[in-house]
This record gives C-alpha cells, structure tokens and sequence, in this order.
C-alpha cells in the first residue's frame, strides 16, 4: 500500500525544458503519484518561458506573490495577466508562454495531471517570436 509522504520546499530543484527551474515536489519522480503533479515556481523579473504546451495534461496555477503575463492560444494572440491570490486554469494541449515583467519574483504552486511533469511538455519553437 502506498503511504503518506511529506516533501520540504527547497530541497531539490530541476531545470524544466520549459526554460524555469523548479522545485521538484510531488511528482512520480518523487513519491510515485500516479495521476498529479505539484510544485513550486519562482519566475525571477524579466524571467520567461520557451513557448510551449503540455500535451494532453491539464494545469492549475496559483499565484502566491507578484504578478505575471501569460499569452497563450495556438498563435499566442491572447494576453492574461495573473497576480497574487488567484488562479489559473490551461486546458491541456493549449500552447502559452509566460513571463515576468518584474520587478518583484513571482512565486506559484503549479498542479498538472501528469505525475511526471517533464513528460507532456512539447516545445513550440515556432511561436518564439510571437511574444516579446
């Protein structure tokens, strides 16, 4: 029987094909879950995302601190900004690039139902250019 795990923020961090480093909480990787992922994300001011999507998985965001600018849609033609206290929702297979424009970190807990939240993202380097 699987059991209860407790995981330290700051223990261990990643570097996400995205382009952010993560905190890698709970993910396959780490306690075996077997349907979801959770982890924290600090974007630093200026900081930005590659273009991309996570294929088939949905993701949930919460935004602890600061404010963020995601574009998103299959051109990136659309413009959301996120701040401290709300959440966001991104379909699965729905490309976006998010980014800071600072000038204060922006820190999140991001949920996706991947368990291994590497092994859906899909990087669209021919959006690159659409977002400044």
């Amino acid at each position: 029987m699987p059991s209860c795990q407790k995981i330290a923020p700051g223990a261990t961090t990643y570097a996400g094909k995205q382009g952010f480093d993560y905190f890698e909480g709970i993910a396959r990787e780490t306690t075996g879950s077997r349907g979801i992922c959770m982890h924290l994300l600090t974007i630093p001011p200026g900081g930005r995302a590659k273009a991309h999507k996570h294929a088939t998985h949905e993701t949930a965001i919460y935004v602890i601190s600061g404010t963020s600018i995601m574009a998103w849609g299959e051109r990136l033609e659309h413009r959301m900004e996120v701040g401290a206290g709300e959440m966001l929702y991104i379909p699965a297979d729905t490309p976006h690039l998010p980014w800071n424009p600072g000038p204060e970190p922006v820190t999140a807990v991001i949920a996706r139902t991947d368990p291994h939240e590497q092994e859906s993202v899909v990087l669209l380097p021919d959006l690159e250019g659409l977002v400044p």
